[in-house]
């Protein structure tokens, strides 16, 4: 799991340099020039940071619990895999990369960013009840925790599927207000909340 989190910081700091972009570019430029889409691009690369962290947390569980690390729970048990994968692994190899290559398959077209998916995640390899231990982790509830993920992902979503666009009945182009202290409270908790993971997580 170590490699899965130094993975994630080295991912926060190239988030936290456009923050720094930002900064300089707002110093240096006329109010006709908005550097503003760098406060975006941070909302996008962090949830992006998320996703990716709990993708490798969950790979790297998996393994530990096929490799008998760690015990294995009842969602890792009902994990599905192809045909062509349970005859590799039947096969009486003491390899896994076999089902590496399956996790990644099966998980490379979903998105862990949610906190339900994040716990559906976890569970695969952890019976650990995720939100109230990262919660607790946090010194927040778990709705609040809940809810501040969703309201960035929300934001994340906005920026990517609608262009951060607000609706205008004018027909002129408006998008959603954006500041720094948003997108450093944005970054700040998903840093947060991953470190969190990685405590609850670690054995």
């Amino acid at each position: 799991m170590l490699r899965a989190i130094q993975q994630f910081r080295a991912n926060i700091e190239r988030v936290r340099v456009l923050g720094g972009l930002y900064g300089a570019l707002e110093q240096l430029m006329t109010p006709v020039v908005d550097p503003s889409d760098l406060l975006r691009a941070q909302f996008v690369m962090v949830v992006s940071a998320l996703d990716h962290y709990i993708h490798e947390i969950t790979r790297i569980g998996m393994l530990e619990v096929y490799n008998g690390n760690r015990p294995p729970t009842s969602a890792f048990q009902r994990f599905q895999v192809s045909l062509g994968a349970a005859m590799t692994g039947s096969a009486g190899t003491s390899e896994s990369s076999w089902l590496d290559s399956e996790i990644r398959e099966r998980h490379g077209y979903q998105s862990f960013q949610h906190p339900d998916k994040i716990a559906d995640a976890v569970r695969l390899f952890s019976s650990c009840e995720l939100w109230p231990s990262v919660s607790s982790q946090l010194g927040i509830s778990v709705t609040d925790a809940k809810d501040q993920l969703r309201l960035i992902v929300d934001r994340r979503n906005k920026i990517v599927h609608e262009a951060d666009l607000a609706p205008s009945y004018t027909g002129a182009v408006v998008h959603w207000p954006i500041d720094p202290t948003d997108s450093t409270t944005a970054v700040n908790f998903i840093q947060e909340l991953c470190e969190a993971i990685h405590t609850v997580i670690s054995p």
